[in-house]
């Protein structure tokens, strides 16, 4: 790197350590009682989420889960349970995996170096140097999404952020810019600049303690750096999902395969027609009705796509049993059980409870 860009560098960090002192956050609850887990698990949390989102779940996963061993100790779904709702479910499977290799192989004690944090399940080269910036203050680079938005931004980085080259030179600008003393204050700044400052639409530049330098800022671009990426379509899927009930409430769940949407979670029978749902539950559930009922659809996005599920509801015997017992339950909402469910489903059982007793067609309008 050039030595003008190397003093900027310098100039950068200093700006942004002083900023933070006044205005940056201090008091998120990861920031409190600071250890390698109590950071590794905020990190993960803020991965593609919110700050504001991200603080009740995290207050109520340290309470259950307050220090790695306790983590890996707990059932998955106990752990999915508590993640219900903050969404992108693998961060909470890969946890929990990397709490057991954690356990198995270091004792229970969170690993002192980078290689072997790097190598924990969900963890990678900016998520790594994260933990170790922010808990120990050790000097390694981060480059999250704040962080590449500022570095763009800033030193004027064109192309996209994913393609190897534009990747390697923001690398080399994030370890340029990290300085050798009070690395946790810059780390933290510099992701307080893009969370809160230095934001994706309408940056507050006025308020920027770098905007002088800010190549964005001069040029008048700070609208078109980072490049955006190609606009896609968003792809569109439609699923049925059975809403299976018997006489005593319960709702037929069924646990998703570990990969793919809502990975390990429970979820009502997914099926990709109507005729493919009540084909199943005239098979499978003692005293199913010859067609099931249609609720209203439920509408869902997620980042790549949009989900419409068209609820069937289906009232069976009492007698029905679960068709595979370990893969599958009667799911009483009246008397819930610790498990994952993602937001959709958990909002579509509790309308169930609430319309328990109605007849199938009076449900249905209930749903409208």
């Amino acid at each position: 790197m050039a030595a003008r860009t190397c003093a900027s560098a310098r100039d950068f960090s200093a700006s942004l350590t002083d900023w933070h002192a006044r205005h940056g956050r201090h008091d998120l609850p990861w920031q409190r009682r600071r250890t390698a887990y109590r950071v590794w698990v905020s990190e993960i949390m803020l991965q593609q989420t919110q700050v504001a989102t991200v603080i009740p779940y995290y207050e109520r996963f340290m309470d259950r889960f307050p220090d790695v061993g306790a983590l890996a100790a707990a059932p998955l779904d106990e752990v999915l349970h508590l993640w219900s709702g903050l969404g992108y479910y693998a961060r909470a499977r890969n946890l929990h995996r990397a709490a057991a290799h954690i356990a198995a192989e270091h004792g229970g004690r969170f690993p002192q170096s980078f290689e072997a944090v790097a190598a924990l399940p969900g963890i990678g080269r900016s998520t790594a140097g994260a933990i170790l910036a922010l808990s120990r203050g050790e000097r390694f680079p981060i480059l999250d999404g704040n962080v590449r938005r500022v570095l763009c931004r800033h030193f004027g980085v064109e192309g996209n952020v994913f393609e190897r080259a534009v990747l390697q030179t923001l690398w080399d600008l994030s370890d340029e810019c990290t300085p050798t003393e009070h690395v946790d204050t810059y780390t933290q700044a510099i992701m307080d600049l893009g969370a809160t400052v230095c934001v994706r639409r309408n940056p507050a530049c006025a308020a920027c303690p770098v905007s002088a330098t800010c190549a964005a800022r001069r040029a008048g671009r700070q609208h078109e750096l980072p490049s955006p990426k190609p606009a896609r379509k968003r792809p569109l899927r439609q699923v049925f999902m059975l809403a299976a009930v018997r006489a005593d409430g319960g709702v037929l769940l069924q646990r998703r395969p570990e990969s793919g949407i809502w990975g390990g979670l429970w979820c009502l029978p997914e099926f990709e027609s109507a005729t493919a749902a009540t084909d199943y539950a005239q098979r499978t559930l003692q005293g199913a009705p010859a067609m099931p009922v249609p609720l209203a659809p439920v509408a869902h996005g997620f980042t790549h796509f949009d989900l419409v599920i068209t609820p069937l509801l289906a009232h069976c015997s009492g007698s029905a049993s679960a068709p595979d017992a370990a893969q599958s339950q009667w799911y009483l909402a009246r008397e819930p059980t610790r498990l994952g469910l993602p937001a959709p489903i958990r909002l579509l059982l509790e309308k169930l409870a609430g319309t328990a007793g109605a007849s199938p067609q009076l449900q249905s309008q209930l749903f409208d």
